[in-house]
């Protein structure tokens, strides 16, 4: 039976290297004791773009283009070497880790961030990448829409994980697509918080039949400030805690079993046994026994969604 670690820790806003130093520490710590999977929230390299939900359109638009530069300088382009301590950290220990980056396009236009979640593997290649199908609000002036190429299970030695990033949870047809490949311990790196967000993911333990991390982002003014000194305004009390985060570990069916660890930093672990999958699916499996594909039938495109291509 596996031992999992959740990370609820800030990371070092816009600071891409640092950040990733102190995710490999945390790796690092996790593995010491006994973690095979680990586990980090949205956006965590170079830090969730907290501000976007403070800003004013109009008033704070010369902000919102320094922040926006200083984001896309310090984003993650997979097509290079910039995860390497996160992924060297990986194989040092030999644990799977997946965790939420703000992905640079390297491809075309090379000035589109994405919101994504990386699986590496435990000997430190990358098993998927999945960007954020629909970013919320906000969001939107931030990340592009991501397609279903990453929309996938993959097999590790912790179980068949797949990942929905944050509001993707609200997505029932996105929640079946991964229900659809065998998934047993869904991950979902978010900035959601609270009590309807922790009944969410009892909601998708029960209904998926699968084990569920919710991973929460947490961070206070204190954290945010000092990545550029003009936030100071949006954040002017250092002792406020702008997510709490929440961190919880569902089992199948919808119990509870760790978390949520509010407003604090630390790892949350567990341990997963995967019995309970095929337990708990025994008497509702719905997208086998309890489906109707006679009825209702869902229909995904895996093809990338690319902006040019060459006869």
């Amino acid at each position: 039976m596996p031992r999992i670690a959740i990370v609820q820790q800030s990371p070092v806003f816009l600071d891409r290297s640092a950040t990733l130093a102190r995710a490999a520490a945390a790796v690092d710590e996790a593995a010491a004791a006994g973690a095979r999977l680990v586990v980090f929230p949205e956006a965590f390299v170079p830090g969730y773009p907290a501000w976007i939900w403070r800003l004013r359109p109009g008033p704070d638009m010369a902000l919102t283009e320094q922040l926006h530069a200083r984001t896309l300088a310090e984003s993650v382009d997979l097509s290079g070497g910039d995860l390497a301590p996160l992924r060297e950290a990986a194989a040092r220990h030999e644990v799977t880790v997946v965790c939420g980056v703000q992905e640079r396009d390297a491809s075309f236009s090379r000035g589109t961030l994405y919101n994504t979640v990386v699986m590496i593997g435990p000997d430190g290649g990358l098993l998927n990448r999945h960007r954020k199908l629909m970013p919320t609000n906000p969001e939107r002036m931030v990340w592009g829409f991501g397609d279903a190429t990453g929309l996938k299970v993959v097999d590790t030695p912790c179980g068949r994980i797949g990942a929905l990033i944050c509001w993707e949870n609200y997505m029932p047809l996105a929640r079946q697509a991964l229900y659809a490949q065998g998934i047993e311990i869904l991950i979902a790196p978010t900035y959601d918080s609270g009590e309807r967000c922790t009944a969410t993911m009892q909601h998708i333990a029960r209904e998926g039949g699968c084990w569920v991390l919710g991973s929460g982002c947490a961070f206070q003014g204190r954290d945010i400030a000092p990545a550029m000194p003009a936030t100071a305004k949006l954040y002017d009390t250092p002792e406020e805690w702008i997510n709490p985060g929440d961190s919880v570990v569902v089992a199948p069916g919808g119990k509870l079993v760790e978390g949520p660890l509010h407003e604090q930093h630390g790892l949350l672990y567990a341990t997963i046994d995967l019995e309970r999958v095929g337990q708990a699916r025994r008497s509702l499996d719905v997208a086998g026994h309890y489906a109707r594909p006679d009825i209702f039938q869902l229909q995904v495109n895996r093809r990338p969604q690319h902006p040019v291509t060459e006869a």
